[in-house]
């Protein structure tokens, strides 16, 4: 799975690089190609995203809600969601607590 640190492609489209957690939360920065998805799923881990560049289509809970660069979006635990980039776009996702899924 991801290596910390190390880019990895994610879905089609879709790469994302995660740093090096601390105790009991994470990030890792995922970039997007025009139109390209992150497909819906759910985890326990309460999750906030902020935009850096682009805008972004979330789907969650069966709401959807854009965000543009410098905007951010919380998504709540066990709360099925997805995304589709609008234009190119980079978020930066937080998750607490660690997501060892994506450490291993």
């Amino acid at each position: 799975m991801s290596k910390i640190g190390q880019w990895e492609f994610a879905e089609p489209g879709v790469k994302r690089k995660v740093f090096q957690p601390g105790v009991g939360l994470m990030m890792m920065e995922v970039q997007f190609e025009k139109g390209a998805e992150g497909y819906e799923h759910s985890h326990i881990h309460e999750q906030m995203s902020y935009c850096i560049k682009g805008k972004i289509a979330f789907r969650i809970a069966g709401k959807e809600t854009i965000i543009s660069e410098g905007e951010i979006i919380n998504i709540p635990s066990n709360a099925k969601h997805g995304v589709t980039a609008l234009e190119e776009s980079i978020l930066l996702d937080t998750f607490t607590p660690i997501r060892e899924d994506l450490l291993e």
